[in-house]
C-alpha cells in the first residue's frame, strides 16, 4: 500500500525525469542538424526552418486555432481540444472537491478504528474514512450531481462548437476528390462484361446525369511489397556504396544469409545490385500479369460524379433491392486509403472480424496476468514472500518508497507498449479500407482493453491481494463492504501510473529521441541527395489509435475518483495541461497528419467520455450500497439515467453533422464552385486520384487509370452482356429487365 512519502518519491522520480527530457530538448532543438527531427513541418510546408526558436512553451500556445486549422488540419485542432475539455471539466470539480469533500473525509476515523484493514494516510482523504451510515454522505451524493451536470453542460457546448467548426471546415475546404468520389464494394461479377464495363454500365443507367468516370481496383498487394523489398534493397546498395566511396581501397562484403549474419560471403555491391536486377524483373512480370489478369480486378471500384451533390446521394442511399451488393460509401481521401484492405472479398470480412473479437476476448483474458505481477508490486509482503533473501534490501526506507511509488505505474507502462502494434494488426486483418477507420477501430479496442485489464483489472486483483488476509477470515455477507473500501485505495497505483505515463511520458514524446537517433543515422549511413535526407525525416502523427485511448483513461479516472478520492485530481490536471501544451507545439512543428477527416472521430470522444460518467455513477451508486447508505439508491439511480437521454439528445441534435453530408451544403458549394471556376476539368482532376501508388508516375501508368468515358450528352448506354440480370432497374420494355442496346436504336429511330 502506497503511502504518502512513496507518491512524493515518485512525483520527484518522474518530475526530476521530466525536467531532464526537457532540457535536452531545449539544447537539441536549438541545433541546426536536428531542425529535421524538431521542426520537419515546416521543411514539408516548404519553409527552411521554423519561424522561432526562442521558449517553446509561450510559441505554442500563440497560433490562433483559425491558424492553426490552416496550418495542421481540423483533425489536428480537434484533438487538441480534448485536452482542454479535461481541464474545463477538473478544474472546477476539483476546487469544489478539496473545499467540500476532503474536509469531510478527513475529519473522520473510520480506518483508524478498522484495524484488519491496510491503509494509508491518501486513503483517511477518501470515501472509504466515512462511518457506515454516516449522514456525511450527503456531500458526495450532492458532488454526484455537481460532477455529472457539469460534464455534461462541458460536453454540449464543446459538440456544439466542434460541430461548427466541422461544418465551417467543408464549407471553406477546397476542392478534394473525395469529395466527388464514392467506394463501391461487393460489385457483382457479370460474364459478359469486364469489371470496369459493369461498373461503367451500372452508374450510367442508375445514375445519368452526374456519374462521370471511375477506377477499378487493382490487387496490387504482391507488386507492392516488390516495390518495398526494392527500396530496401536499394538503401543497402546506396549504403555500401558511400562505404566504398569513403574507403575505395577495401570492397565491402556482406553475408547472403539471415540479416546478413550468415551465409556465404559476397560483394556487397555486386549482390545488391544483381537483388535488385532480379526484383525489377519480377516487379515487370507482376505488373503485366495484372494488366492482362482478369482476376487481379477487385470487385470494387472508385466512382466519381460531377458533383458533390451527385457523390452525396449514391454515398447516402442503397442502390439495388440487394442489400448486400452494390455497397457504397463515401471514398476515403487518396493518401487515407488502406490499399491492402481493398482486394479482401467483401464476404470474408463477417468471417474475420468474429475471428479478430475471439482473438481480441482472449488477449484481454490473458493480460489479467502481467496485471496481477504489476498489482503485486505494489505489494511489499507479496514481493517479500516471494524473495525472501531480498526482505533487507526492500525494507530499506528509500527501496520500499521506490518499489511502491514508482515500480507499479512503470512496469504497467512496459507490459502496454507493444499493446497498440498488436491491436492495429488486429484491425487491419478485420478488412477496413481507410487508415482513419483503422486507427478508430485500433482505438475502440485499446480503450476496452484499457477498462477492463488496467482500471478494473487493477483494483480487483489489488483488492483481492491486499485484503487476502480479511477475504479468509470474513464471512461472506461482509465481503462486499471489504471490497467497497478497498476499491478507493487503489487510487495510490492510479496516481503513480498518471505521473509515469502522464507525466515522464509526455515530456519523452517531446524529446523525439527514437526518431532523433533513426534520423541521424539515416543521415550518416544512407543521405546522399536532398530527396535522400527528406525521405529520412519521420514526423510521425498524433498516433489517434494510441493517444486517445489514454486520454480517455484520465477522464474515466477522473470521473471515478472525484467523489471517491479528490486527492487524485490534481495529477490529473497537471496531465492534461502539460499534455495540451507539449503536444500543441508538436502539432505546430512535427506532426504531418496522413489524413484529413474533417474531425469525424468527434462522436466517439464524446461516447466515451459519457460512457466514463455513467460508469463512475453506478461505481458510486455500488460503493454507497455496501456503506450503509441504501436510502441513495433511488437519488443516484436518477443520474446514469438523465446522462443515458443527455447523450441521446447529443447524438440526435450534433452527430449527423459527422456522418452524414446534407444535400443542401452540397448543391451550395457546387453552384458557387460553377459560378466561380465554370471551365476546371473535373475529369481530368480526378482521373488518376484513386490508382494504386505503386502505378503512380510509372511509365504505363495510364494502363490503370480511367478509360475515357463518355461525355453527359450520351444517350445510349453500351453493355456487351447477353444477360441483364445485373442491371437493377425496372425497363419500361418488359417491366423488369433493362432494355438491350439495339432496341434503344430502334426505339430512338422510332
Amino acid at each position: 500500500m502506497a503511502k504518502i512519502e512513496d507518491i512524493v518519491l515518485s512525483a520527484a522520480v518522474n518530475i526530476l525525469g521530466a525536467i531532464l527530457f526537457l532540457v535536452a530538448f531545449a539544447f537539441l532543438r536549438l541545433q541546426p542538424i536536428n531542425d529535421r527531427v524538431y521542426f520537419p513541418k515546416w521543411y514539408l510546408k516548404g519553409a527552411r526552418e521554423s519561424p522561432s526558436h526562442g521558449v517553446w512553451m509561450p510559441a505554442a500556445l500563440k497560433m490562433p486555432e483559425d491558424e492553426l486549422i490552416s496550418h495542421a488540419g481540423l483533425d489536428s485542432a480537434v484533438y487538441l481540444r480534448i485536452y482542454l475539455i479535461g481541464l474545463k471539466i477538473f478544474a472546477p470539480i476539483a476546487m469544489l472537491a478539496f473545499i467540500v469533500l476532503v474536509p469531510v473525509n478527513w475529519t473522520s476515523d473510520t480506518l483508524n478504528l478498522m484495524k484488519d484493514v491496510e491503509h494509508s494516510n491518501i486513503d483517511r482523504l477518501s470515501i472509504s474514512n466515512i462511518p457506515v451510515g454516516s449522514q456525511r454522505f450527503i456531500a458526495h451524493l450532492a458532488m454526484a450531481y455537481v460532477v455529472t451536470f457539469w460534464t455534461c453542460y462541458v460536453l454540449l457546448r464543446e459538440y456544439g462548437i466542434v460541430a461548427k467548426m466541422r461544418l465551417r471546415f467543408l464549407d471553406s475546404e477546397k476542392r478534394r476528390p473525395d469529395q466527388f468520389t464514392v467506394l463501391v464494394r461487393n460489385i457483382p461479377p457479370d460474364s459478359d462484361e469486364s469489371m470496369g464495363e459493369l461498373v461503367e454500365h451500372f452508374f450510367l443507367v442508375n445514375h445519368p446525369d452526374h456519374y462521370l468516370t471511375h477506377q477499378v481496383v487493382y490487387n496490387a498487394n504482391k507488386l507492392a511489397k516488390l516495390v518495398e523489398e526494392k527500396k530496401k534493397m536499394q538503401n543497402w546498395l546506396d549504403y555500401y556504396q558511400l562505404k566504398y566511396e569513403r574507403n575505395t581501397s577495401k570492397r565491402p562484403t556482406t553475408k547472403t544469409g539471415f540479416l546478413g549474419c550468415c551465409g556465404s560471403k559476397v560483394d556487397a555491391i555486386e549482390y545488391y545490385a544483381s537483388e535488385i536486377e532480379r526484383i525489377e524483373k519480377e516487379e515487370a512480370e507482376e505488373r503485366e500479369k495484372i494488366v492482362k489478369d482478369p482476376k487481379s480486378v477487385v470487385p470494387a471500384a472508385f466512382v466519381s460524379f460531377r458533383s458533390r451533390w451527385g457523390a452525396a446521394v449514391c454515398a447516402q442511399t442503397q442502390q439495388t433491392s440487394n442489400p448486400t451488393v452494390w455497397l457504397t460509401e463515401w471514398a476515403p481521401e487518396p493518401r487515407d486509403v488502406y490499399w491492402d484492405n481493398l482486394s479482401i472479398p467483401f464476404v470474408h470480412l463477417t468471417v474475420r472480424r468474429l475471428i479478430v473479437a475471439v482473438a481480441f476476448f482472449f488477449l484481454n483474458f490473458f493480460y489479467v496476468i502481467p496485471i496481477a505481477f504489476v498489482q503485486s508490486l505494489a505489494n511489499i509482503e507479496g514481493i517479500e514472500k516471494a524473495v525472501p533473501f531480498l526482505k533487507p534490501l526492500i525494507e530499506m526506507k528509500v527501496v520500499k518508497s521506490f518499489i511502491q511509488g514508482f515500480l507499479p505505474g512503470i512496469a504497467l507502462k512496459i507490459f502496454l507498449i507493444l499493446l497498440p502494434s498488436i491491436l492495429m494488426f488486429m484491425s487491419k486483418f478485420e478488412g477496413l479500407t481507410s487508415v482513419s477507420s483503422l486507427e478508430r477501430r485500433s482505438a475502440s479496442k485499446y480503450y476496452i482493453f484499457l477498462f477492463f485489464n488496467v482500471f478494473l483489472g487493477s483494483i480487483i486483483t489489488g483488492s483481492a491481494l491486499e485484503q487476502l488476509q480479511r477475504f479468509i477470515h470474513q464471512s461472506a455477507n461482509e465481503i462486499p463492504i471489504t471490497v467497497g473500501v478497498a476499491i478507493p485505495m487503489k487510487a495510490t497505483f492510479f496516481i503513480t501510473y498518471i505521473m509515469v505515463d502522464g507525466w515522464a511520458g509526455v515530456a519523452g514524446e517531446i524529446l523525439r529521441l527514437k526518431p532523433l537517433i533513426i534520423f541521424h543515422l539515416k543521415n550518416f549511413f544512407l543521405v546522399k541527395t536532398e530527396k535522400d535526407r527528406e525521405e529520412a525525416m519521420d514526423p510521425g502523427s498524433i498516433g489517434f489509435d494510441s493517444n486517445e485511448p489514454q486520454i480517455q483513461l484520465y477522464f474515466l479516472l477522473g470521473l471515478v475518483y472525484a467523489v471517491v478520492t479528490p486527492f487524485l485530481l490534481p495529477f490529473i490536471l497537471i496531465f492534461f495541461g502539460f499534455a495540451y501544451i507539449v503536444y500543441r507545439h508538436q502539432v505546430i512543428n512535427v506532426y504531418n497528419q496522413e489524413y484529413e477527416s474533417g474531425a469525424a472521430f468527434w462522436p466517439i470522444v464524446h461516447g466515451r467520455i459519457i460512457t466514463a460518467l455513467i460508469i463512475s455513477q453506478l461505481l458510486l451508486l455500488g460503493l454507497l450500497s455496501t456503506k450503509g447508505a441504501a436510502q441513495s439508491t433511488p437519488v443516484l439511480l436518477v443520474l446514469p439515467v438523465v446522462t443515458f437521454y443527455f447523450h441521446k439528445y447529443c447524438k440526435n441534435r450534433y452527430e449527423p453533422a459527422f456522418v452524414q453530408y446534407p444535400l443542401q451544403e452540397a448543391m451550395r458549394k457546387d453552384t458557387l464552385e460553377r459560378a466561380r471556376d465554370p471551365g476546371f476539368d473535373l475529369k481530368g482532376y480526378l482521373m488518376n486520384a484513386y490508382i494504386h501508388p505503386v502505378f503512380k508516375g510509372d511509365d504505363d501508368d495510364e494502363k490503370f487509370s480511367m478509360a475515357d468515358e463518355p461525355e453527359a450528352e450520351q444517350v445510349l448506354v453500351a453493355t456487351k452482356r447477353q444477360s441483364r440480370r445485373n442491371t437493377p432497374v425496372p425497363s419500361k420494355y418488359n417491366g423488369s429487365e433493362s432494355p438491350s442496346l439495339p432496341e434503344i436504336v430502334n426505339d430512338q429511330r422510332l
